[in-house]
């Protein structure tokens, strides 16, 4: 027993020996793990122009709907479809023969009440009547005067004009329809000056001024336009957290039609120490934004702001400095302290 018991223990502390050099065997492999190649974009300041790019309409300089003021017959239509007019125009008249009448026979009251109002001042003067009931017959008088200048205005009603000089859209009814003032005769816009309205984003609205140049194009034409802001909204719109814009376009051109969609490119102002990194080093981290930095054989996480965007990079406005090294490769496998090694910088 005292011979075997020895060759026990050896045997146990050799088993136990082997079985911690395996387990050591892993932990020198992930050690001796060689770091990871990417490359990197040293930052440095640069000159850019902050503009922006957003939807517009054009729209007409001025547009409304023709609507009678009146209930009536349609006797007379003068509406040419896509035709142009001056302001004042005659472009439909309403059946006034009731309105017609009814002046003549406030013409044949007003001339009675105005003889007997004679008569009764004739008759004040020698007393012989009462001073009221002199006064109720000027009021008589005053009375049909006023009923007439209702039916003379209501007269005019009944011929409907051009607002301003502009195009007429496509008529909506025919001559002898009855109309009311629900109604729509035409459409008239004034093309000859074109508006152009747009909306920014809430952080771009206090750059917007009266005056400001801007450039917009439309579908089908390589072409660029230009138009003055002329006014903006009061204030932000809520939902969308923007703020409207209107512009006057300058010129005239065919391929300007009211209602088209146009790009609208403002320059809203230069930065000659702008800091940009290529867009594909920022990694979106929920609300957040983050990108790698190389220091010191590390790959470190910072945490930036960022401002405008072109095509291939974007502007840092906070969280990185001119001359720091940003990683551009390699994002998806690095981890905060990732060992890391530069196989090119731009």
């Amino acid at each position: 027993m005292r011979v075997i018991f020895p060759s026990l223990v050896l045997l146990l502390l050799a088993s136990c020996g082997g079985k911690d050099k395996k387990a050591a065997q892993p932990q020198q492999a992930n050690a001796g793990q060689p770091p990871l190649s990417v490359e990197a974009y040293i930052i440095k300041p640069e000159s850019i122009n902050d503009n922006i790019e957003v939807p517009g309409t054009i729209l007409p300089f001025e547009s409304t709907e023709i609507h009678p003021e009146i209930s009536g017959r349609l006797v007379l239509l003068n509406v040419k479809e896509g035709s142009f007019v001056s302001k004042g125009s005659l472009l439909a008249k309403i059946n006034d023969g009731d309105l017609q009448a009814q002046l003549k026979k406030l013409e044949v009251q007003l001339g009675i009440a105005e003889q007997s109002e004679k008569r009764s001042a004739q008759l004040l003067k020698i007393q012989g009547i009462s001073q009221q009931d002199y006064d109720l017959s000027l009021l008589n008088v005053n009375n049909i005067k006023a009923d007439i200048e209702i039916t003379k205005e209501a007269i005019s009603k009944t011929a409907i004009h051009a607002p301003f000089s502009g195009k007429l859209g496509l008529k909506n009814i025919s001559p002898g329809a009855f109309v009311t003032s629900a109604t729509i005769i035409a459409t008239i816009a004034q093309v000859d000056q074109l508006k152009l309205q747009f909306t920014v984003p809430e952080k771009y609205g206090a750059q917007i001024k009266n005056g400001q140049d801007i450039q917009f194009s439309v579908d089908g034409s390589a072409a660029i336009f230009h138009a003055v802001v002329s006014a903006t909204e009061v204030a932000i719109e809520e939902n969308s957290r923007s703020l409207s814009v209107r512009a006057i376009v300058k010129g005239k051109d065919q391929l300007l039609i009211p209602g088209a969609f146009a790009k609208v490119k403002m320059i809203l102002g230069k930065n000659d120490n702008a800091l940009m990194i290529p867009n594909s080093s920022v990694l979106p981290q929920g609300r957040k934004k983050l990108a790698f930095v190389y220091r010191s054989g590390k790959a470190v996480t910072a945490e930036i702001t960022t401002g405008v965007r072109d095509s291939a990079n974007i502007q840092i406005v906070s969280g990185l400095n001119a001359g720091d090294t940003v990683l551009t490769t390699g994002l998806m496998f690095l981890r905060a302290g990732s060992d890391v090694k530069l196989s090119k910088i731009k």
